[in-house]
């Protein structure tokens, strides 16, 4: 019977059949940067397939996501830097050694804010004893969504008390942003400073993030949903005009919000 560890195998001939002298231009020509796209790209598709629920999508993305793994690790082989085996021998050591409550003889942890904590601890032995990193916010990954790096940068100011004391005092700061911002377009409105209105919009979106965060939710999961949500009820709304022989550019905006609200309301 094949193994997950056979079928890899054989994905890692493949990759290194594609870029061998004679294999495909295309990959012969990919590097580690050129790269970050597809990688990127292939994530979203999987948190989308997750998203949808779809079991069967999600197999494949996650296929197409371990190929751009597969994909990194020749190109970095072939650089000398490091090979697949490194890496998966890497992270095969560290889950083992950051869970001596399962492969080791530490003692049981019975919740998940246990297990996160006790990871934290032997990441700063591992460090040589630290506390902390020396500075909190460096390990949120710069390359984050905006959206998703304000609401990590809360968790992290959280995680030390630095935090709103209800989700209500976060309504009350987006109501203050909210203002400022008002404040900025009115001036704006009249031809003043536009960095103050990015400023300011910028805010709001912070506040946003971490209302989301004392709420539960993760504000990008919460934005793809409004997102698919906007679309499917606007190319229900194209839909109903053009099947009337009409144009979208060719009905006022009060038309446009009437027909707004029947695709709002039809079932």
């Amino acid at each position: 019977m094949s193994t997950p560890g056979a079928r890899v195998d054989e994905l890692v001939r493949v990759m290194a059949r594609l870029r061998a002298p004679d294999g495909c231009p295309w990959d012969r020509a990919q590097t580690l940067q050129s790269l970050r796209p597809f990688l990127l790209e292939e994530t979203y598709e999987a948190l989308e397939a997750i998203d949808r629920g779809d079991a069967a999508a999600l197999c494949e993305e996650l296929g197409d996501l371990l190929f751009e793994i597969v994909f990194l690790a020749r190109i970095a082989e072939e650089e000398g830097s490091f090979t697949l085996d490194q890496a998966v021998d890497g992270v095969v050591r560290k889950l083992i050694r950051r869970h001596p409550h399962v492969f080791g003889d530490a003692p049981r942890l019975d919740s998940p804010d246990q297990v996160v904590g006790r990871w934290e601890e032997l990441k700063a032995a591992e460090r040589g004893g630290e506390v902390r990193p020396k500075r909190l916010l460096d390990g949120v990954p710069q390359t984050l969504p905006a959206l998703l790096r304000a609401y990590e940068y809360g968790n992290r100011a959280a995680a030390v008390g630095f935090d709103w004391v209800r989700a209500a005092d976060v309504l009350d700061k987006i109501d203050e942003e909210v203002r400022e911002l008002r404040e900025a377009v009115g001036q704006n409105d009249t031809g003043t400073d536009r960095d103050r209105v990015e400023e300011e919009m910028g805010d709001l979106l912070f506040a946003i993030a971490n209302l989301s965060r004392k709420l539960g939710v993760e504000p990008e999961a919460a934005l793809r949903r409004a997102n698919d949500k906007f679309r499917a009820r606007f190319t229900a709304l194209e839909t109903r005009v053009t099947e009337r022989g009409a144009r979208l550019q060719d009905l006022s905006l009060d038309q446009l919000e009437t027909e707004w609200q029947r695709v709002k309301h039809d079932p």
